[in-house]
């Protein structure tokens, strides 16, 4: 009821989008994703018959894990209408952490890595809803900041992890139905989201903030709480991200992740998460996650030279935006 009212307080305020606002975007975000990945996998497939072996699969999806943690941690930024940019350089920080701290402590390094990136995402939040910041001016100078902390703590040089390495190997070396374990609980931890959001009462809370954050104050919402929560939970996945890497690369580096970035904010808005704010899911992360690993692999296995991904990407994005954008909410577009 309390959430029927609050929707019901955004419409009446011209914050909550209408089925009469935007149709076709909305079409675009609920069917483009999932077209647009069976059409990308055919043409892999052509490409390559043998893309769909149990081998290729745990390729791919052992290559996408990443984006997706990365991706689930953007949403929730981007859910509430803001985005993080540093998210890759604090996973990056992340696996030296992790590196420096698994000899001493083994699989306690995890749970230090984790905390520490959510700390430094809710520190982000912290500025941002304390200075009024655009959350794209503070992000980008977290981006730079922590590089460079990620930089000093690994005296600029790649870690390799040799004491307890057991503590995370398992991630990419055990596997079930072919697959990863680490694919698994990923798949798992995106289920509980989407569980949440779907079932709990206050689970469409950043949602709510995303569609308008005026309108949701005055409801009762402590939105800045939200906003400072998303940017933690952003840290989190990052750090979740960077176990998952340093598990895969049995090392750390200031720059491991740093690539990551421009895909795991594509693995967003390809699946239908709307950059405005308000709209979007951890399924459709998932599906965003899996187009833009197909798209890497399916450039490779076309021969395409691994420096023109990012232009790829780049496109991607701006065309989705492009398709996608809730105009109904910006009364300017600057």
């Amino acid at each position: 009821m309390a959430d029927t009212a609050i929707t019901s307080t955004l419409r009446r305020t011209g914050t909550a989008p209408t089925r009469s606002t935007l149709p076709s975007a909305a079409m675009l975000r609920t069917a483009g994703p999932p077209v647009l990945l069976i059409v990308l996998l055919g043409l892999v497939t052509i490409a390559e018959p043998n893309f769909f072996s149990t081998t290729a699969l745990a390729v791919v999806t052992a290559q996408a894990l990443p984006i997706l943690l990365l991706g689930l941690g953007q949403m929730f930024v981007i859910l509430t209408g803001g985005i993080d940019l540093s998210i890759a350089a604090v996973c990056s920080l992340g696996t030296v952490i992790l590196a420096q701290t698994i000899g001493a402590t083994g699989p306690l390094a995890i749970l230090i890595t984790v905390v520490a990136t959510a700390a430094i995402g809710a520190l982000t939040g912290f500025l941002i809803t304390l200075g009024q910041v655009p959350s794209f001016v503070v992000s980008l100078g977290a981006l730079g900041f922590w590089g460079a902390i990620a930089l000093a703590l690994s005296g600029s040089t790649t870690i390799y992890i040799d004491n307890h390495y057991g503590a995370i190997f398992w991630l990419s070396s055990k596997s079930f139905l072919s697959m990863p374990l680490a694919v698994w609980i990923g798949i798992v931890i995106a289920a509980g989201i989407w569980a949440f959001m779907h079932y709990h009462p206050r689970g469409n809370i950043f949602h709510i903030v995303g569609l308008g954050e005026r309108s949701a104050l005055m409801a009762g919402i402590r939105t800045k709480a939200v906003r400072i929560t998303a940017f933690a939970l952003s840290g989190l996945f990052a750090g979740l991200a960077a176990v998952v890497l340093s598990s895969q690369q049995q090392s750390a580096a200031p720059q491991l992740a740093d690539a990551l970035l421009l895909p795991a904010i594509a693995a967003v808005l390809v699946g239908g998460c709307a950059i405005t704010g308000g709209i979007g899911g951890a399924w459709k992360v998932i599906v965003g996650a899996l187009i833009v690993t197909v798209l890497r692999v399916g450039g490779s296995v076309a021969g395409v030279d691994p420096n023109y991904q990012q232009i790829v990407y780049g496109g991607v994005v701006i065309a989705i935006v492009v398709l996608t954008l809730d105009r109904s909410k910006l009364s300017i577009i600057k």
